[in-house]
C-alpha cells in the first residue's frame, strides 16, 4: 500500500478508535489530537527504511530491504516503545498534555501493525518475520495503490470535518465538492494512461455519489445530526467491507484460475490470483509451470468461459552458458528469490547476449507496454558480465 495511504488510514483508526480529532485545528495541541498524530506517524513509520536509498546506491535494496524490519511482527515492539519514548519526551519539552507511556506505546503498536496489515493485502509481500525468516506472505487481495479504499477511509473525515459545525457549513460542503470532483477526474485520467479506464459511465456515477454524500446531508442540516465518531466510525466499517468484498473477490478469481489451469492441462507449480485496478471486478490470473508462465486476465463481471478466454504465455529461454553465467550473480539470485512468478528471457544483440529476468506479476497494465520490474544482464562471447541492471525500457 502507498504511504499516503497508510497515513489516511493510521488517522481514521485514530479517531474512529481512540476518539482522536482532527490533525490540524485551531485549537492548542490536546490529547485527543495527539492520539490522531500517533496512529498516523505509527502508520506511516514502517515506510522510513526507504530512506537508506539516500544514503545507498545497491539497486537491490527494493527487494532485500524494503519491508523488512520496520515492517516486522518481531521488530514492531521495540519500535513501537521507542517511538512512544521519544514522543513523551517531545510532549514533555513543549509542555503538552500528552497520553502515558503505556497508552502511547500501545498507539504506535496499532499505527505500525495496520501498515504490515495493509501491505500484507497486497501482492508485492512483506517480511513479517525478519530477522528469524525471510520469506515474503502477500495475501494478494488489494493493488498497491487502490483509489477506491483510499476514498473510502479519507472520505469520512472529510465528511466529518464538513459537519464539524453549522457556520460556514455551505460553503465547505460546496468547496469540498468541487475539490473532490476535480480529484475524481484526476484519477480518472491516471487510471486511463497506466491502462485502467473507468469508463465515462462509472466517473458520471462517481460525481453524483460525491454530491449525494458532500450536499445532500446540507439540507436541513442533517449531516450536523451526525456526530465525528459516527463519520469516522462509518468509514472503518466501509473499509472492513470493502476487505472482506476483496477477499471474496480473490477467491472467486482464484477458483477460475484454477479451472483454467485444469482445463488446459498445465502442469502447475504454482499459481495465483491478483488485483488489478481499477475495480475488485478485476484480477491477473497466474499459473507457474516448469518452462513458462500462463497469464489470463479475468473480469468477474463477465461470464466465465474459460475455453475462449484470452490468455498469454510467458516462456522460458532453453537454458545456455550465459544465462548459466548470468544466474550466478548475486543480483540475479536475489531477483529470483524475490521473484514469484519469474521468467527468463534470451536474446543476442551484436557481439552481446542479453539475458532478462522478470516476476509475471509486475507486467504492463497495458498489452502494448514492456513489461516494469525486469533485471537485465549483458554477457560477451567469452562469458565475462559487460552490464547488470534494472531494465528502463
Amino acid at each position: 500500500m502507498d504511504t499516503i495511504t497508510h497515513g489516511i488510514a493510521g488517522a481514521l483508526i485514530g479517531k474512529a478508535v481512540f476518539r482522536g480529532e482532527d490533525l490540524f485545528t485551531s485549537k492548542p495541541m490536546n490529547r485527543a489530537r495527539i492520539i490522531t498524530w500517533t496512529v498516523m506517524f505509527g502508520a506511516i513509520f514502517p515506510d522510513s527504511d526507504i530512506l537508506r536509498d539516500w544514503f545507498s546506491h545497491n539497486q537491490m535494496l527494493i527487494l532485500t530491504w524494503h519491508r523488512s524490519f520496520t515492517h516486522s511482527l518481531v521488530c514492531m515492539p521495540i519500535f513501537a516503545l521507542l517511538l512512544a519514548a521519544l514522543t513523551r519526551w517531545f510532549a514533555r519539552w513543549r509542555k503538552w498534555d500528552a497520553p502515558s507511556f503505556a497508552a502511547l506505546t500501545g498507539l504506535y503498536a496499532v499505527g505500525i501493525l495496520s501498515h504490515i496489515f495493509l501491505d500484507l493485502v497486497t501482492s508485492f509481500g512483506t517480511m513479517i518475520w525478519s530477522p528469524l525468516q525471510w520469506s515474503r506472505p502477500a495475501w494478494d487481495l488489494i493493488f498497491i495503490i487502490d483509489f477506491t479504499f483510499s476514498a473510502l477511509l479519507l472520505g469520512p473525515q472529510i465528511l466529518a470535518w464538513v459537519y464539524r459545525q453549522a457556520e460556514g457549513l455551505k460553503n465547505r460542503a460546496i468547496i469540498t465538492w468541487c475539490v473532490l470532483a476535480l480529484a475524481s477526474l484526476g484519477v480518472a485520467a491516471i487510471a486511463k494512461n497506466v491502462g485502467a479506464p473507468i469508463s465515462e459511465q462509472t466517473a458520471v456515477a462517481i460525481l453524483a455519489l460525491l454530491a449525494a454524500l458532500v450536499l445532500l446531508p446540507t439540507l436541513g442540516g442533517r449531516g450536523l445530526r451526525v456526530s465525528y465518531a459516527a463519520w469516522n466510525r462509518t468509514g472503518l466499517a466501509a473499509t472492513i467491507i470493502y476487505l472482506a468484498a476483496a477477499f471474496y473477490a480473490h477467491r472467486t478469481a482464484l477458483d477460475r484460475v484454477e479451472k483454467f489451469a485444469s482445463l488446459f492441462q498445465l502442469q502447475v507449480e504454482s499459481l495465483g490470483a491478483l488485483p488489478l485496478p481499477p475495480s475488485l471486478w478485476h484480477w491477473d490470473g497466474l499459473v507457474n509451470t516448469s518452462h513458462g508462465v500462463y497469464e489470463v486476465r479475468l473480469d468477474l463481471s463477465e461470464r466465465a468461459d474459460l475455453a475462449s478466454i484470452e490468455h498469454r504465455y510467458y516462456p522460458d529461454a532453453i537454458p545456455n552458458q550465459y544465462i548459466d553465467a548470468a544466474k550466478r550473480l548475486p543480483e540475479v539470485q536475489t531477483v529470483l528469490w524475490f521473484s514469484r512468478f519469474p521468467v527468463t528471457r534470451f536474446h543476442k544483440e551484436g557481439n552481446l547476449a542479453v539475458v532478462e529476468f522478470f516476476d509475471a506479476r509486475f507486467s504492463s497494465l497495458r498489452r502494448d507496454h514492456p513489461t516494469s520490474f525486469m533485471y537485465r544482464v549483458k554477457v560477451d562471447e567469452s562469458g565475462q558480465v559487460i552490464s547488470k541492471e534494472w531494465a528502463r525500457d
